[in-house]
């Protein structure tokens, strides 16, 4: 039993069992907290609940609806407690209090199928093999079971949900994630374009707008828990993406301000000035300054804190959520142990790197919002963007960029060092054209071919580094593998574009395998499993999957005449490129 917390302090006891939440609270500091909930973020009954590990997964509490207002919740939560010693209330007791104040998650939502699906999308006729073409199909039917409108009670009484009230209705991710999530979002929205499903988009990207505006930037996801943190910001290129599609010229006209609201956040809240070289450069970075556990994996982080000094307490939970912002949550990218990238989780310090594919993204979206600005004839605002672009470039250039191995590399604060690891993220300048030589570029691919990373047959890792984290080896991502397979597109070397369809290929194999297996899509999959799904992590493989069916449609449009679903068909990637070399030798 934890009687005096100060004591533990001092005497490096077993763990810090917080066995009040008003010990957890002398640790928390001067960071406030996830949210202002007294329910879903803080307090005694969200700590009572997450500790007696009363649900398999600590998401499913707080996204369960009150039945009644908080305060009467709280106040009777309280006279239970005082009659109880240390005012802990057993588990029985705990369940009996939830059944009578507490409505299981899902009731926020109502029954919601997309009234702009079609049956037979055009971009399926660019599909040559029919089993793939089949596939295809299937993939498109999901949007229907993905779908989900927030029902009128969540605007009309926000207090009783932890979930976001937007005006229009979602495709969610599947799985335990029941509501909107920002960065999945976008692949999303290029697979809802490819099925003709404009109005659903657009209802998508009216949500993100709303959240910016009463927020100023797009929370993690729909719900009240991850309010005060962000994910990689996308919005800019979602509503590109609807512009591409629609040219609609008064919808940019009118997303347009919103979008620099939320440029000004990331410029104003994750910024940082970096000296190299005698130089100084502003870049950006993920750095969540909140305190307490995160409400969805409030056990975790307790367990992930026990032994550590109360100021490392502070700074890890704050580096979890910062790590939990980037999208990458979690993984070996984000340790620093001594300064030095290696550790384990618990040595999470997301807020002392620089991230490449932050920048790079960051770098896009001012070329882009000169671009709107452009279109929409305000040549002076469209050079300012062009400007920070360039700025941004050359500081990515100046502190990311390593000329010897020809690629771009996390910066590591502490140390004042790159880390050279491999992860796809070090060619996200290459999807973001962000980049002043084409040499770069290709010397890029040249990195990529000799990182050790094309070995697999199934995909590229997230990294190399096997460590138990769910963005490491052996899972790899969806969006990844499009930012790297887009970016190689694009390229002008046959090389490049022959290794982009050779990842493409291999991608939609291992999909398709996996979706013949268990007539699923997943969120990750193993790169060395024909179309095994992938582990590890906080929580268990999760289906559906929203950004794997985006990715995959996008994929089967742009190579559909290529694409194979027998693996026999299929060339090794590398081996065209290495024939082709070999003619040409002999002419």
């Amino acid at each position: 039993m934890c009687s005096h917390f100060s004591l533990l302090l001092k005497m490096h006891k077993l763990v810090f069992c917080f066995s009040s939440f008003a010990l957890l609270a002398a640790v928390m500091g001067a960071f406030p907290p996830p949210c202002d909930s007294e329910i879903y973020c803080t307090g005694p009954i969200l700590h009572q609940v997450q500790k007696a590990k009363l649900f398999d997964d600590d998401k499913y509490f707080v996204d369960m609806k009150l039945k009644a207002a908080p305060g009467v919740v709280s106040s009777a939560f309280r006279n239970l407690s005082n009659q109880f010693p240390n005012r802990t209330v057993p588990p029985a007791e705990l369940q009996e209090f939830l059944s009578t104040y507490f409505e299981t998650p899902g009731t926020e939502f109502e029954s919601w199928t997309p009234p702009d699906w079609p049956d037979k999308p055009t971009f399926l006729g660019k599909v040559a093999d029919q089993e793939l073409r089949d596939w295809a199909q299937k993939l498109h039917n999901l949007w229907k079971s993905l779908g989900r409108k927030i029902r009128a009670d969540v605007r009309d009484h926000p207090e009783l949900y932890s979930q976001i009230y937007t005006p229009h209705p979602i495709i969610v991710p599947g799985g335990r994630f029941r509501e909107l999530y920002y960065w999945d979002s976008y692949w999303v929205i290029k697979g809802l374009l490819l099925s003709e499903m404009r109005d659903t988009a657009y209802g998508m990207i009216q949500n993100f707008l709303y959240l910016v505006n009463r927020y100023g930037f797009v929370p993690n996801g729909g719900r009240v828990y991850y309010e005060r943190r962000s994910q990689p910001p996308f919005l800019t290129l979602m509503v590109e993406s609807y512009y591409q599609a629609t040219k609609d010229e008064d919808f940019l006209r009118a997303a347009l301000p919103i979008l620099e609201k939320e440029y000004r956040f990331w410029m104003q809240n994750r910024s940082v000035a970096v000296k190299v070289n005698g130089e100084e450069h502003v870049l950006s970075w993920y750095s969540v300054q909140v305190g307490a556990p995160r409400p969805e994996s409030y056990t975790d982080d307790l367990e992930l804190a026990e032994g550590l000094t109360d100021d490392r307490i502070e700074q890890l939970w704050v580096d979890m959520k910062s790590g939990a912002e980037s999208g990458w949550d979690f993984t070996s990218r984000w340790y620093l142990d001594g300064g030095h990238n290696n550790g384990t989780l618990r040595e999470t310090r997301t807020s002392q790197i620089i991230p490449t594919d932050l920048n790079a993204l960051l770098c896009r979206n001012e070329r882009t919002l000169a671009s709107f600005h452009a279109t929409l004839g305000d040549g002076d605002s469209a050079e300012l963007y062009n400007q920070a672009a360039e700025q941004r470039r050359r500081a990515i250039e100046s502190v990311l960029f390593d000329a010897e191995r020809g690629a771009w590399f996390d910066y590591n604060l502490v140390m004042q060092s790159k880390n050279t690891e491999f992860y796809p993220s070090n060619l996200a300048p290459v999807w973001a054209r962000c980049y002043s030589r084409p040499e770069m570029a290709e010397r890029a691919v040249q990195y990529l071919k000799g990182s050790g990373a094309l070995q697999f047959p199934n995909g590229v890792p997230t990294s190399l580094r096997e460590s138990g984290q769910q963005w490491d080896y052996p899972n790899a991502w969806p969006p990844l593998q499009h930012m790297l397979i887009d970016g190689l597109s694009q390229l002008p070397s046959e090389e490049a574009k022959q290794l982009a369809f050779d990842l493409a290929q291999r991608w939609i194999k291992t999909n398709w395998l996996a979706y013949a297996k268990y007539d699923a899509m997943f969120e990750k999959y193993d790169v060395n499993g024909d179309g095994k799904p992938g582990g590890g992590g906080e929580y268990e493989v999760q289906l559906g999957f929203g950004w794997s069916n985006g990715v995959a449609l996008q994929l089967l449009d742009q190579y559909g005449a290529r694409l194979t679903s027998g693996s026999h068909r299929v060339l090794s990637g590398l081996l065209l490129p290495l024939v082709i070399s070999a003619v040409l030798t002999l002419q």
